[in-house]
């Protein structure tokens, strides 16, 4: 019940926030420079009735006051909008290219995840000594590389030089196999979507898996020299087991932080990365919606990532009383 009525309070702050991404993304959108229904219309013959009457159909020829006003009644009843680019329901557009960019930032985690943790633990537990060495240069290097250009680095070697894997492009495994040439089954359908998520996966992930283990290093260290894991080796506590049982929670509480604000950066670096891999994901609609002004896909998108960061915060901040009693859900001592 605690957890619930954190939820819903957690939930009612965020109203604010929400309602504040979408004022600084209207203003933003609607007083850049640039006409959307010209970029439209760009190389081919139209007449000034035309573009009035574009201008009428999108709603564009009213003020900016009573346009937000009408976007924000549509948006409470579940309506995005109408695409002036594409002419689709924005709605429609971003459950096409959703898919993708969450199949490539969630891997891109659980490929930071699985591997900068335990090399953390090891470079905790062995301080000083070479392998601690070689995990700082391996994070420096991965903090400090931006995303593309690791992305390009791995198609020239993996891709071009070697040939194992393939260069652009993203088989998705929710599709039926019939609807890809030259693959049969279920089996093959999942190998094939594994080789050609695997170099986006590692160069969307590395900066978060560089963060990650420095971060998981000097917690670990930090709690290796706590006065409880000083009193469970003078017990004679096994090292092994003081790492996972002593050491180990303890040190979670930033990684949950990390991976929970991260999450918008990761979004944000996915843009770059579909570029690169010629993946149809989120982020190339949103530069796409940028280019074009088309107002409409920009506030659906902002709207729809600002509520998946929300969302995120939330789920970090509950999942801190898991990992530590001592944090509750509110309560007064």
């Amino acid at each position: 019940m605690k957890l619930l009525k954190y939820t819903i309070y957690r939930l009612l702050q965020a109203i604010p926030v929400l309602i504040g991404i979408s004022v600084i993304t209207f203003l933003l959108a609607n007083l850049g420079p640039g006409d959307p229904v010209s970029l439209m219309l760009q190389g081919q013959e139209h007449s000034e009735e035309l573009v009035r009457t574009i201008e009428r159909r999108y709603g564009l020829d009213r003020p900016l006051h009573e346009r937000y006003l009408t976007y924000m009644g549509g948006l409470l009843q579940g309506d995005f909008g109408q695409s002036i680019h594409h002419q689709r329901p924005v709605a429609d557009l971003m459950v096409n290219r959703i898919g993708p960019t969450l199949l490539l930032v969630l891997s891109a985690y659980a490929f930071a995840l699985a591997t900068a943790i335990p090399l953390g633990i090891i470079a905790a537990n062995r301080r000083n000594e070479p392998t601690d060495h070689v995990s700082r240069i391996a994070a420096l290097v991965g903090v400090s590389t931006p995303s593309f250009w690791i992305g390009i680095v791995l198609i020239l070697i993996f891709a071009v030089t070697l040939g194992w894997l393939p260069s652009s492009g993203l088989i998705y495994p929710w599709r039926p196999p019939g609807s890809y040439r030259g693959i049969d089954g279920h089996l093959e359908l999942y190998y094939e979507s594994a080789r050609h998520l695997l170099l986006p996966m590692i160069a969307l992930g590395t900066l978060q898996m560089a963060t990650i283990m420095r971060v998981e290093r000097t917690q670990m260290i930090e709690s290796l020299q706590g006065e409880y894991v000083k009193l469970a080796r003078a017990y004679g506590v096994p090292e092994r087991t003081i790492l996972r049982k002593h050491a180990f929670n303890v040190a979670q509480l930033p990684i949950i932080t990390i991976v929970g604000l991260n999450l918008s950066t990761a979004i944000g670096g996915a843009v770059l990365v579909e570029t690169v891999f010629n993946i149809n994901g989120m982020g190339r609609l949103f530069v796409n919606a940028i280019s074009t002004n088309d107002y409409q896909l920009v506030m659906g998108i902002t709207m729809m990532l600002g509520f998946l960061f929300v969302i995120g915060v939330i789920i970090t901040d509950i999942s801190y009383a898991y990992v530590d009693p001592r944090v509750t859900y509110g309560e007064r001592e």
